[in-house]
């Protein structure tokens, strides 16, 4: 995810000239500083203390503390006490000079852009709060694997494959582009389409994952998916979310969604309730253009959009385990002008075996990454 024109004005006309009249000027912008009132109606005063250390955006890897250096901006003016928010939590109040403190390794545990905000007090009244922002990156330098085809198998090379699931022996797929998006059963082993269940002509269909005796298939831009009977296809409810859909999974009891960011979230299945979040990085850069999804043994595999790429996560810290290089999977004799890009990975967890596609390729294949 008629203009009343009269009431517009007159908003837009109270503000500006309270700005004017009230105060007697237009507000000031201080650079850098973000100031706050912790009680309405409450003035914050100037200035009285600034932070040294860290910078703005600056980089730690998962599990490295954080030193905290503020610092007096007038000695005659020290605060009575500063408090310190990480990550939208309460960590520590200082009383007193070195208006220092140390972010312990026990709670830089996950990847992502956190925020670090402190706020000064005097005589009990609130006087200037910063906030800054820090980045974490992976603890670990990534592995990265190539693969061996084991198998392969014939596969609808009409279908613009954006979601595949396997589960119980049987296959199944979600295919994209209005007009022509569904949800599908397959015979592995022929590629024949067993049963179809198309979408309306206005959706444009994504990821799909199985949970229990149901399957969840988002769509792209409209922020709405549906759910259906396993076993009949029939649409048995819909659901909605904020963001563009991807790639859905199931990891145990949750369903994780990717929305073609670094940023993978995860919903409670029976009302599709938004209950965490984790941002994927290597111990380089954020990792986004997450597309197709699939837990495996532990791990969040996605597909990154545009790229040969499978990228394997940790699940609950978002760090970038390894990556998997399927370049040439396809060979180019099989590319054609409509042959579109890797998507597709399906875990058989009775068998332990992986499968990969992609949009309108002739092709599913069965690998192992390989070192």
């Amino acid at each position: 995810m008629g203009l009343k024109k009269i009431v517009g004005i007159v908003l837009a006309i109270i503000p500006l000239a309270c700005a004017l009249s009230c105060s007697g000027r237009a507000g000031a912008k201080t650079e850098g500083v973000v100031r706050e009132a912790s009680v309405p109606g409450e003035e914050i005063s100037s200035l009285v203390i600034k932070m040294v250390s860290p910078e703005e955006n600056a980089g730690f890897k998962i599990h490295e503390s954080v030193n905290i250096i503020l610092e007096a901006t007038d000695k005659a003016k020290l605060p009575d006490s500063v408090r310190i928010f990480f990550d939208g939590k309460y960590l520590a109040t200082l009383k007193s000079a070195q208006w220092e403190y140390v972010i312990p390794a026990s709670l830089t545990v996950s990847a992502g852009r956190k925020s670090l905000k402190v706020i000064a007090f005097s005589s009990g009244k609130q006087q200037n709060t910063i906030t800054r922002f820090l980045i974490f990156y992976s603890d670990v330098i990534p592995e990265k694997y190539g693969y061996k085809v084991v198998h392969s198998y014939p596969h609808d090379s009409e279908a613009f494959t954006q979601g595949l699931v396997f589960d119980g022996g049987r296959l199944f797929e979600s295919t994209g582009q209005k007009g022509s998006s569904s949800l599908r059963e397959v015979d592995i082993t022929t590629g024949r389409v067993i049963r179809q269940q198309n979408l309306d002509a206005a959706f444009f269909g994504e990821g799909i994952a199985i949970y229990r005796d149901r399957i969840y298939q988002v769509t792209w831009e409209d922020k709405i998916g549906f759910v259906y009977d396993k076993s009949s296809f029939n649409v048995v409810n819909k659901i909605y979310y904020p963001t563009e859909g991807w790639g859905l999974t199931t990891v145990d009891d949750k369903i994780a969604m990717s929305d073609g960011t670094n940023i993978l979230t995860f919903y409670e299945p029976e009302m599709f309730t938004a209950i965490g979040k984790i941002e994927v990085y290597d111990n380089q850069k954020k990792v986004d253009q997450l597309n197709e999804l699939e837990f495996i043994n532990g791990e969040i595999w996605a597909n990154v959009w545009m790229t040969d790429l499978i990228v394997r996560i940790d699940p609950v810290s978002g760090k970038v385990l390894s990556y998997i290089d399927l370049k040439g999977i396809l060979p180019d004799s099989q590319h054609n002008s409509d042959t579109d890009v890797l998507n597709g990975i399906a875990f058989d967890r009775e068998e332990g075996r992986i499968f990969v596609t992609g949009k309108k390729w002739p092709f599913l294949y069965e690998i192992s990454p390989v070192k």
